[in-house]
């Protein structure tokens, strides 16, 4: 999944989402819609349009930009020409926002657009200087979320799901996030990871809908089985070929014990990691 679908994902899901990065939003933005529109003639497309509810308010343009790019200006000045060539009775104003994940993206020569720049018509954000994630507004800290490697972005992601309140849509657009970034881990693999349990996830939220998930207990065992092994895949992977001693201890643990170790073993360098952990669990 590359970020501009996130983007799209996250913005279709909250369209108020671009106005929290607004200085100024509009008074009406909870009654905007969202759109992506695509200029077929030239094969341009915006990567989102915000319509206000009625022709006299202001249409938002957005573009999210993580590699360079030193046309970008020219660019999206072309597709916003056209789009609004196109509909001009629907236009009142307009604003572009251009959402970078750190300055050093950005394009260097911005000549022929500086004083759309410098009257805000184009709004830059740069994510890297919003804060830190948990203290921003959520859908804000997923897009910083995007820009993060590593430990920095499992860590933030799991703080993220902690605070989530167990809202599914946006447990699934951490997941999603996570997903792309560890695209060697398959998705049953970045929920251990996460230490998302298997009732959070929307495979059986969709599953417990359609009546196929009645809680048994056979069903239960079946899902605890299923992060034992998932738990002892990545042990696997973290450290090296567990011996079967270690992968029956794990294959032994509690549901609440195979989630804790599924975070902790991010932190192993060496079986002892594991064995200290296991002793005292």
């Amino acid at each position: 999944m590359r970020r501009d679908t996130i983007f799209y994902q996250l913005f279709q899901q909250s369209p108020t989402l671009l106005f929290e990065l607004l200085p100024q939003p509009p008074e009406n933005a909870a009654r905007y819609t969202f759109e992506a529109v695509e200029v077929k003639e030239t094969g341009f497309r915006l990567d989102g349009v915000f319509l206000p509810p009625d022709v006299s308010g202001t249409i938002y343009f957005s573009e999210a930009q993580f590699q360079k790019d030193e046309m970008l200006y020219e660019r999206m000045l072309a597709e916003i020409g056209i789009y609004v060539y196109r509909n001009r009775e629907r236009i009142s104003d307009w604003q572009a926002v251009v959402i970078y994940p750190t300055r050093s993206i950005e394009q260097s020569n911005t000549v022929t657009v500086r004083e759309l720049l410098a009257s805000g018509r184009i709004l830059r954000v740069y994510l890297d200087e919003l804060g830190a994630i948990g203290e921003l507004p959520m859908g804000v800290g997923l897009m910083v979320l995007t820009t993060l490697e590593g430990d920095e972005a499992k860590t933030e992601a799991r703080s993220a799901i902690e605070r989530s309140g167990g809202d599914r849509d946006i447990i699934e657009m951490i997941t999603k996030i996570v997903v792309y970034k560890f695209n060697s881990l398959s998705r049953d693999e970045v929920n251990v990871m996460l230490g998302i349990e298997l009732q959070q996830t929307r495979v059986y939220q969709e599953a417990k809908a359609e009546g196929k998930v009645e809680g048994k207990a056979e069903e239960r065992e079946i899902g605890l089985q299923r992060e034992r092994a998932l738990v002892i895949k990545l042990l696997n992977r973290k450290l090296g070929d567990l011996s079967s001693q270690f992968q029956a201890q794990v294959s032994a643990l509690s549901i609440d014990r195979v989630e804790s170790l599924g975070e902790a073993l991010l932190d192993f360098n060496s079986t002892t990691d594991l064995e200290v952990w296991l002793s005292q669990n």
